[in-house]
């Protein structure tokens, strides 16, 4: 028996795996709408996508089908408090802790396509539901 996703969060290779069309990730996001999963991503993960090849047509259609939630001050200071928790800092962890962040104050059950499985799973515990892409 499987237990039902309430919301998936994407992180950014999540995201970009997603507005590249990958085929694995597509027919993922397809069956979690089917089923009316909420779609969500950190507002700050479309700074981590957006580059000079990104597809703004396709981001901007994407986005449009996902939540979007906003980096606040009380989310950055949980985040803080995360990677302080994991043993972890700097640069590299800091958009990964509020992704993770952002995931853990979501409806439950929460999943997450990532493909840092590693760094999550010590960010998320086992709260979150890691899917690897």
């Amino acid at each position: 028996m499987s237990v039902r996703i309430e919301t998936v969060v994407l992180d950014s290779q999540g995201m970009s795996a997603w507005i590249s069309q990958d085929r694995e990730v597509l027919a993922m996001i397809k069956a979690f709408h089917s089923t009316g999963v909420d779609l969500v991503i950190g507002a700050n993960t479309i700074v981590g996508i957006s580059h000079a090849r990104a597809n703004t047509a396709r981001l901007s259609r994407m986005l449009s089908q996902a939540r979007i939630e906003p980096v606040t001050e009380h989310a950055a200071r949980a985040s803080a408090a995360l990677l302080k928790q994991a043993g972890l800092h700097g640069h590299k962890h800091a958009i990964d802790a509020t992704v993770a962040e952002m995931a853990l104050r979501q409806p439950g059950p929460v999943a997450m396509l990532t493909s840092d499985v590693d760094g999550m799973a010590r960010l998320c515990g086992d709260r979150v539901r890691l899917i690897t892409i």
